[in-house]
């Protein structure tokens, strides 16, 4: 009997516009149908925003809501349809329900997860919340009171939630991440072979996420175009799609041997190799790098974005630096300070060997198994 009440047959996840909202919610599915292969799962995202390519490029069917966000300008058009953007989507949300009928609703952030768990919630049906960051958004704030479960990327949300429902489950990352991370192999030489590094130098990785970060490819280029001659280490640079032809211009000025032990690119597919050269990292704080940087376990230097809503990258990345396991530089300090905190961690063994111990002991590798769990004892 305890079998057939823990089988989950119909599941519906809602919400996205964001790979950190979308990635979490894949690892929870892909976690369901690898316990319940006979399960139905079906996502509701946000028409026109990028979980409506990405979910049915991971083999997953997926209806779309007409919903969006409000905008900070309250003379936009888009405020003034929201209204009816809301109405259409409880509407069609209730239907999607009707029609469906799944077990258990779970939201993972994102304008459809709203309309798609008030309405669960008022049917009566099982709902969670996956939260990711350490600052939840509103949509979340708003249900967490309704809803039967909150499964917590970080500690401390009882300060925005009720505390008798969270479960600190840490961020669910798909299991080939995973395998990437955990299984870096340890194969040094494969992974400087491929960046065509001779792994006689320490590795310094520059990441500002797949579009990038124009203050942290500024901080690099400060940090070459002031050195005298070469890096005392090689670099492996991820500048962003859309800065990729910018900085590569930039770099034909630059003398060749400093240009020697630089690799830059738009967007690293094996960033699993990029992880196991590195000696450092320095990074913007999303939710979901941060769950991927605690896994690595490499030193690592935190610059939030200052342009994401309410801030919440500078309070992902303060819940790794109080507790020692990370350095935060603002954004607006990167330009002038990313090289000399670079300096400081390859010069101080003792400091960067802290580091990673704290930040190993934030991993939740297990987090994806952990939301299904308590996703099962919904049941």
């Amino acid at each position: 009997m305890a079998d057939t009440v823990n089988t989950i047959n119909r599941v519906i996840i809602s919400g996205g516009g964001t790979g950190g909202h979308i990635h979490p919610a894949l690892a929870i599915a892909d976690e369901i149908k690898r316990r319940h292969p006979q399960c139905d799962v079906l996502f509701v995202g946000a028409q026109g925003r990028m979980e409506m390519e990405k979910v049915p490029a991971a083999g997953y069917a997926i209806k779309g809501l007409w919903i969006t966000g409000l905008d900070r300008n309250w003379r936009s058009l888009r405020n003034w349809i929201f209204p009816f953007k809301l109405i259409h989507s409880l509407w069609n949300a209730r239907r999607i329900l009707s029609r469906f009928k799944p077990q258990l609703v779970v939201g993972v952030g994102g304008f459809a997860s709203g309309p798609v768990l008030y309405q669960a919630v008022k049917m009566g049906i099982p709902s969670a919340i996956q939260e990711q960051n350490s600052f939840p958004g509103i949509t979340n704030r708003l249900l967490a009171k309704k809803v039967c479960l909150i499964c917590a990327g970080f500690p401390g949300m009882e300060r925005w939630f009720p505390a008798n429902r969270i479960v600190e489950t840490g961020n669910p990352l798909r299991m080939q991440v995973l395998d990437a991370v955990s299984d870096q192999g340890r194969c040094f030489e494969s992974a400087w072979k491929h960046f065509e590094f001779d792994g006689s130098r320490p590795v310094v990785f520059v990441m500002g996420g797949s579009l990038g970060a124009a203050s942290m490819n500024a901080a690099v280029c400060r940090m070459v175009e002031k050195s005298s001659g070469a890096l005392p280490f090689d670099l492996i640079w991820q500048t962003g799609t859309r800065y990729y032809d910018e900085m590569c211009k930039r770099m034909q000025a630059w003398p060749g041997p400093i240009k020697t032990g630089i690799r830059c690119f738009g967007f690293i597919d094996r960033m699993d190799l990029a992880y196991t050269c590195a000696t450092l990292i320095a990074s913007r704080a999303g939710a979901m790098s941060i769950a991927e940087l605690a896994l690595v376990g490499k030193p690592t230097i935190l610059v939030p974005s200052p342009v994401v809503a309410e801030d919440h990258q500078t309070k992902n990345a303060r819940s790794l630096s109080d507790r020692n396991g990370a350095i935060l530089i603002p954004d607006s300090e990167v330009v002038g300070r990313l090289d000399i905190a670079i300096s400081e961690l390859l010069s101080d063994s003792d400091r960067a060997k802290s580091l990673q111990m704290n930040l190993l002991h934030a991993a939740r590798p297990e987090a994806a198994k952990d939301v299904v769990s308590e996703l099962e004892k919904l049941l």
